[in-house]
C-alpha cells in the first residue's frame, strides 16, 4: 500500500493509527486537518482547500487522515489504494474526545494547523455524537463505491486497528 486514507469519526483513534501506519510503511504522513484549518479555527477558502487536497494526494505515496468528502473526495479516493474506516462505537469516539480535550487543552496537536490550540467546543461534541447518523451513511456510500484494486479495511474496534498494525509492513 502507497496511497491510504485513513477516514472515520473523531475520536476513534484515526490518527493515531495513521500516523503509526505510516512510520511502519515508511510513508507521508498527511493530515487533512492541518490543512484545512487556518490559526485561530478558522475555515479556508474551500477552493483553496480542495487545491490543497488534491495537490496532496497527487503525490506517489501518503497516509491521508481525515474526511472532508465533499472536497475533493471524488479525486483522493480515485487515487487511493486503500481506505481504512474507523466504524467505531458513539461512546467510544465521545470518550476519545473527551480525553483529547482533557490532556491537551490549550495546545496545538502535531496533526492540527498552527495557531489552533485544543479547546472545548460544543458544536465539535454534537458533530461526533450525530456522526453516526450524519456522516456514516455519507462515508458507506463513498466506500460503497470502491474500485475493485482498492481494498476496503473497517475496524469496529480499536482492538482490530492495533492487530492490523501489528502486521502492517511486515509481508
Amino acid at each position: 500500500m502507497q496511497r491510504v486514507l485513513v477516514m472515520g469519526c473523531s475520536g476513534s483513534g484515526k490518527t493515531t493509527f495513521a500516523r503509526a501506519l505510516a512510520g511502519r510503511l515508511a510513508l507521508p504522513y498527511v493530515s487533512v486537518d492541518r490543512l484545512f484549518w487556518q490559526p485561530g479555527w478558522r475555515e479556508p477558502d474551500k477552493e483553496a482547500f480542495a487545491a490543497r487536497l488534491m495537490q496532496a494526494a497527487e503525490k506517489p505515496a501518503w497516509v491521508m487522515d481525515g474526511d472532508f468528502i465533499r472536497h475533493a473526495g471524488e479525486f483522493r479516493r480515485a487515487r487511493a489504494q486503500a481506505i481504512v474506516w474507523f466504524d467505531l462505537p458513539r461512546g467510544v469516539c465521545m470518550t476519545g474526545v473527551l480525553r483529547r480535550i482533557a490532556t491537551t487543552h490549550g495546545r496545538v496537536r502535531p496533526d492540527m494547523a498552527p495557531g489552533c490550540p485544543e479547546r472545548f467546543d460544543w458544536d465539535f461534541l454534537k458533530y461526533v455524537w450525530t456522526y453516526r447518523d450524519v456522516m456514516r451513511p455519507r462515508l458507506a456510500a463513498y466506500c460503497a463505491s470502491l474500485r475493485a484494486d482498492q481494498r476496503l479495511v473497517v475496524f469496529k474496534t480499536r482492538a482490530q486497528a492495533g492487530a492490523f498494525l501489528a502486521s502492517a509492513g511486515t509481508a
